[in-house]
């Protein structure tokens, strides 16, 4: 089918979407949800055979849901109604939520059911809950109603009719429902408000007599204190404690300060540090590392997936420290929400001059890179169970296998920020996998692809699992296999002579040099759309237009122009 996404923006649930049904032969074309008269010029354009709204923010147009079927995803379960779905069903507690397709109607989230599915619960946060579950669970009810649709048998009917309806309508959850008492409230009372406020908007507080808004939150069970008080830094999040114990809190927001936008607490309150004790940051700094079977296992789970030039750092320091051990294979795993997302734009907008903290920070991605390219004491795996993009698709192909989660979504490409020319060796990493001429299509085209086309154009070698779980189980099991082979040494010998023909033919120093001169321009040069796009990343700054590489109905607008 000709399908038309109507979305507030290409996130993480859409970009999947985009992937599932590309993937199953649909036609997309995709218009952001900026006015009733743009969504109106759209369906006019492309006459789409179905509308699709992965996600939405206001109520699609009357005239358009009457002249065209709508599909509404709505991240709860049948019968659930309001835009605040997820952040009540976290801060209630519940054991199960789920994902509901409807079409759209006069009454908002209140149009008849095609499909839905449901998961279990724990407690999440809900930007966690989001990426995962609900974008799991949107991925088959999308499927199902879609089939439904072609099929042409099923008639959507109301929730009431709908076995097990347990949802009701919910008022938008306001920050008066989010306050925390750190007098009465335990600690599991106040991860679920932030849990529940987690990505946006955050919840209302103070710190250090300052308001703001916290995120990032995590037990800290060693710790207590009397109920609100801080009583330490440990790595980047101020401790605080809670009436049976403490919570960690990562990032904040300082509406009031220098700088607006999220960052760690320790960078908006950096003037306060001296004022805390500083505690171990043993496992708070993201880093983790195992080993078993010889086979060393190296996490790294950043808020939002963003590294730092102090991130790239430790990492690079721990992956030495792994290249030293007894094991023969190095596995790569990541984090638990994103692998990698490359540079941290964050950190980057509230340094006192952004081009050169973009430069440190892409430097010391490159350090991280180089170190794994030129492994040879070990073979390496970079296992990809979450979301990757930018330099971090990049940063995994520098490990000799990449092996892929069906369900993740991979954004290989720089130019969506303000054309950044991108480094992390993509210039000799990607055309030796696809091929010179696939390795500039795959850079400027600018979309999501999924795992079993990575896999197929050769940017990923395996791709197995039905889900994260499964994936990791499954890639400690290969990884486990890899150093059991009885032919381990001649591959990895093998491996160290590719190495040095590739150096003789170009050493990697020069794709280094050539990437980090076409970077410098992006920092430095005359064109200030990378600080533009950067800004307007950070800064939230609502989308005025569609951009042209998703919304290929504006191309047949441009045609009928000429």
């Amino acid at each position: 089918m000709r399908i038309l996404f109507l979305t507030h923006s290409f996130n993480s649930l859409a970009q999947r979407l985009f992937v599932d049904l590309t993937e199953a032969g649909h036609e997309i074309s995709i218009e952001f949800d900026i006015a009733d008269s743009v969504a109106v010029e759209a369906v006019a354009l492309y006459r789409p055979d179905i509308i699709l709204a992965p996600f939405l923010k206001r109520a699609i147009p009357e005239v358009v849901w009457r002249d065209k079927p709508c599909l509404v995803v709505h991240p709860g379960i049948i019968g659930d109604r309001g835009p605040s779905a997820l952040d009540w069903a976290i801060q209630r507690g519940e054991s199960a939520w789920g994902a509901t397709v409807l079409q759209a109607n006069e009454v908002m989230d209140g149009g008849n059911i095609w499909a839905a599915e449901t998961f279990p619960v724990s407690l999440e946060k809900k930007s966690s809950l989001y990426r995962n579950q609900v974008t799991e669970a949107a991925s088959k009810a999308v499927a199902a109603a879609l089939a439904r649709y072609l099929d042409g048998k099923f008639q959507p009917c109301p929730s009431e009719k709908w076995p097990d309806v347990r949802g009701k309508d919910h008022p938008l959850m306001r920050q008066a429902d989010r306050k925390i008492n750190w007098e009465s409230d335990d600690t599991r009372t106040v991860l679920r408000k932030i849990h529940a406020a987690d990505g946006f908007p955050g919840v209302r507080d103070e710190l250090f007599g300052a308001p703001c808004f916290l995120f990032d939150a995590h037990a800290d069970p060693e710790m207590a204190g009397r109920p609100g008080a801080l009583l330490g830094w440990r790595g980047h999040g101020a401790v605080r404690a809670t009436r049976d114990g403490a919570v960690r809190i990562g990032h904040v927001r300082r509406p009031d300060g220098e700088h607006t936008f999220k960052l760690p607490a320790s960078v908006a309150f950096a003037s306060e540090l001296e004022s805390l004790p500083l505690l171990d940051d043993a496992g708070a700094d993201g880093i983790r590392y195992e080993e078993a079977e010889s086979v060393g296992y190296l996490y790294f789970d950043f808020y939002n997936g963003a590294m730092s030039t102090e991130q790239c750092q430790r990492i690079l320091a721990a992956y030495r420290q792994a290249c030293a051990r007894p094991t023969r294979v190095i596995a790569l795993m990541g984090g638990e929400d994103f692998w990698s997302n490359g540079i941290h734009l964050n950190m980057i907008e509230a340094a006192d001059s952004p081009a050169d903290e973009s430069m440190r920070n892409i430097r010391a991605m490159d350090d991280l890179a180089e170190a794994i390219l030129r492994t040879t004491s070990h073979l390496t795996i970079a296992a990809l169970a979450a979301n990757a993009g930018a330099g971090g698709a990049f940063l995994a192909l520098a490990a000799d296998q990449v092996w892929v989660r069906p369900g993740i979504v991979l954004n290989p490409h720089y130019k969506n920020m303000g054309n950044l020319y991108g480094s992390e060796f993509w210039t000799y990493t990607l055309p030796r996998r696809v091929g010179a001429e696939q390795a500039v299509s795959i850079t400027q085209n600018r979309l999501p692809l999924g795992g079993a086309q990575a896999l197929r154009m050769g940017i990923a070698d395996a791709c197995f699992g039905v889900d994260a779980a499964s994936f990791r189980s499954e890639a400690r099991k290969r990884a486990s296999a890899l150093a059991a082979l009885p032919g381990y040494g001649e591959r990895l010998a093998a491996k160290t002579e590719t190495r040095r023909c590739d150096e003789a033919i170009k050493p990697l120093a020069q794709y280094r040099d050539h990437e980090l001169a076409e970077m410098q321009r992006n920092f430095y040069g005359f064109d200030p759309s990378y600080h533009y796009a950067r800004y307007q990343f950070v800064h939230k700054t609502p989308h005025a237009w569609t951009p042209r590489h998703l919304c290929r109905h504006r191309d047949i607008m441009q045609k009928q122009v000429q």
